[in-house]
């Protein structure tokens, strides 16, 4: 019970650190850095995502790590798993799936578009990093939801 209790509290945490930065990024930062010239603002976000991104690396490692252990450990594999535990699975997937592309095109991208002061690239990369944001916030809105609520579900 203590070691479920631990992952449980790592697996939460996770999510708090990966959707909270999202909302934070997305609903507060955003609006406010619509003030600040071009330049300003490109290296605001660089700023922002090179502190972000390894803490969503570290999230997704404890979601991952956690989660499988706890579905292994407290319903005895796949199978044995309720079906809020496996939606919450699928979506974690496919936010995964979107962050990894994220990080390893628009935001690599980005970085460079800015650091070599190509302002017009960096922008365009910046759009793309804010519409993957703007389907993985949601999503991961929805799991927690899920997370919070699925075993009350009946």
């Amino acid at each position: 019970m203590k070691l479920t209790a631990l992952l449980l509290t790592l697996h939460i945490l996770g999510a708090v650190i990966w959707v909270g930065g999202m909302f934070a990024a997305y609903v507060c930062l955003r609006p406010a850095a619509g003030s600040l010239d071009g330049p300003q603002r490109l290296a605001l976000w660089r700023g922002f995502f090179a502190k972000f991104f390894p803490w969503v690396w570290v999230a997704v490692l404890l979601l991952l790590v956690t989660g499988y252990w706890m579905m292994f450990a407290t319903f005895g594999g796949f199978k044995g798993a309720p079906l809020y535990i496996n939606l919450m699975q699928t979506l974690g997937l496919l936010m995964v799936a979107l962050f990894v592309g994220l990080f390893h095109g628009p935001w690599l991208k980005f970085k460079r578009a800015v650091d070599a002061q190509d302002y017009a690239t960096a922008g365009v990369q910046l759009n793309r990093i804010r519409q993957i944001i703007m389907i993985n916030m949601p999503l991961g809105l929805l799991v927690v939801a899920i997370g919070g609520s699925g075993r009350f579900w009946g």
